[in-house]
This record gives structure tokens, sequence and C-alpha cells, in this order.
């Protein structure tokens, strides 16, 4: 099979940004479904730590949304 186009082509910096930043939220999502899973046996303190984990999650979102980061100019 010919190959398409040059193997000397620019991947913008944009892209390996976006996946880095998909990378490092998806990661932090996996450690919602063991909480939600053990919810009940965790009581108030396991609620209020995963508050506290969800505010500095929202917070490093927040972050980088506004170094404009996720935008794709």
């Amino acid at each position: 099979m010919q190959t398409v186009g040059s193997a000397e082509e620019r991947i913008s910096v944009k892209f390996y940004l976006t996946a880095i930043l998909f990378i490092i939220f998806d990661v932090e999502a996996v450690f919602l479904y063991p909480w939600a899973v053990n919810f009940k046996a965790l009581g108030i303190p396991g609620l209020i730590e995963m508050l506290v984990f969800l505010t500095i999650l929202l917070a490093g979102f927040l972050y980088i949304w506004k170094k404009g980061a996720l935008k794709w100019d």
C-alpha cells in the first residue's frame, strides 16, 4: 500500500496539550468510582473529603480554562 502524505508533517502542540489534559482529568475521575461504591460506609467524613477533592479538581479546571489551554486557535 502506498503511503499518503509526508512523514515529516508537524502536529500542533495544542493536540498534545489537549491529550495530556484529558488523561489528567480522566485519571482524576477514576477516583470517583470507588468513593461512590463505598459512599454509605464512608459517611459524612468521606463526603467532606470528596468535596475537597472535587474543589481542588475544579480549581485546576478553572485555572487551565483561564489560561486558555482549552482554546484550539
